[in-house]
């Protein structure tokens, strides 16, 4: 990357529910769902190892327990991991003052804040450049979306000072958002009140701007995206399958799909548009997927056709069958002649019989 940053440390967290993505977080936190090959995390860890990042503490909370045995001390990342639990949830601001207690930084230097559900093509060496050239307490990442008012959304002037900190609301002056990269000076996190519910959103950021101290904007239009919701995680794999966001973490060559080692594909069945294919998955002649995640150990049967969906591990999407825009949970079961579209949410363990359901819901 052009930007290296080797004093750098970050903070990132990892403590949400995912309760958007249910079944799927019912037993896996979501940042370590399956994204195009690897754990959704390992794309974040690769491109900050990238910039130079070499220390990162995790903020974990709901099924802490989990992170350390995917991604261990972090040295096959080429990083230093470190891991601080919350007890209790404490929101975005108590979770980074919390996981703050095991940072090495001193007062004056700057700390990167990396949401865990977020894929950003963004520069972060230029907005720590930023930071660390107008002195700020806080520099955030903006981008520009077509809907502002599901986000927090954020003014600026001439100068890139942030102007007000506006959490979701219903007439967004501005369409350019809080794109959750942040880089605090660590004096400002050692700031914020410990053992504490805190949100940086509507009260560390507001707080800031009011007292008068420079919260800074770096504004760009690359590549981003929230994978907070099914469709939105099916697309954050597919783009990365793809190569429209470049993650040094793919386990394989971008394309039309990717399958990891014990994948048996039908040469006789169609995979395309981006499609992500996990160890030991079963694809039978005639079945065509396009553009879904399928998990490790699932079947999709002959003739079955699956499409922006996301089939869970040890499910079976038998003969026939028509999954679009749909959730299939672990060890799910659809049987054959089934047609389930349109947000269709299968829980782990549900059996379908045949032709049991055509455009239900949640199942």
């Amino acid at each position: 990357m052009e930007s290296s940053l080797p004093d750098l440390e970050a903070i990132l967290l990892v403590g949400g529910q995912g309760t958007r993505l249910r079944p799927l977080t019912l037993g896996t936190p979501k940042p370590l769902l399956p994204t195009a090959g690897v754990p959704f995390l390992a794309h974040q860890l690769a491109r900050a190892r990238s910039f130079g990042v070499r220390r990162i503490v995790f903020a974990t909370s709901y099924k802490a327990a989990m992170f350390e045995p995917a991604f261990g001390d972090g040295s096959a990342f080429g990083l230093s991991l470190e891991y601080m639990t919350e007890e209790t949830p404490l929101g975005t601001g108590g979770a980074i003052r919390n996981a703050g207690e095991a940072l090495d930084a001193g007062p004056d230097d700057p700390v990167l804040i990396l949401n865990g559900d977020i894929l950003s093509g963004h520069d972060i060496g230029a907005q720590v450049r930023l930071h660390r050239d107008r002195q700020a307490a806080v520099t955030l990442h903006l981008t520009e979306v077509d809907d502002p008012s599901r986000f927090g959304c954020v003014p600026t002037d001439e100068a890139g000072r942030v102007t007000a900190f506006l959490e979701k609301t219903p007439n967004p002056v501005t369409n350019r958002i809080n794109a959750g990269c942040y880089v605090f000076t660590r004096s400002v996190i050692d700031s914020i009140p410990r053992d504490e519910v805190v949100s940086v959103e509507r009260e560390t950021f507001p707080g800031l701007i009011e007292s008068g101290q420079l919260v800074m904007g770096y504004a760009d239009r690359t590549y981003w995206l929230d994978v907070g919701t099914p469709s939105a995680y099916v697309q954050g794999s597919r783009d990365l399958v793809l190569g429209r966001l470049a993650s040094p973490a793919l386990p394989g060559p971008t394309g039309e799909y990717l399958a990891l080692e014990g994948a048996r594909v039908s040469p006789e069945a169609k995979i395309q548009d981006g499609t992500a294919v996990g160890a030991r998955v079963v694809v039978e002649a005639g079945a065509t997927v396009a553009g879904s995640v399928l998990s490790d150990d699932c079947v999709v049967e002959a003739g079955a056709r699956v499409s922006d969906s996301v089939v869970g591990q040890r499910a079976r999407i038998c003969a026939g069958t028509v999954v679009r825009d749909a959730v299939i949970g672990d060890d799910a079961v659809v049987g054959p002649g089934n047609e389930l579209q349109h947000g269709v949410r299968v829980w782990p363990g549900v059996e379908l019989p045949e032709r049991a359901l055509r455009y239900s819901s949640d199942v």
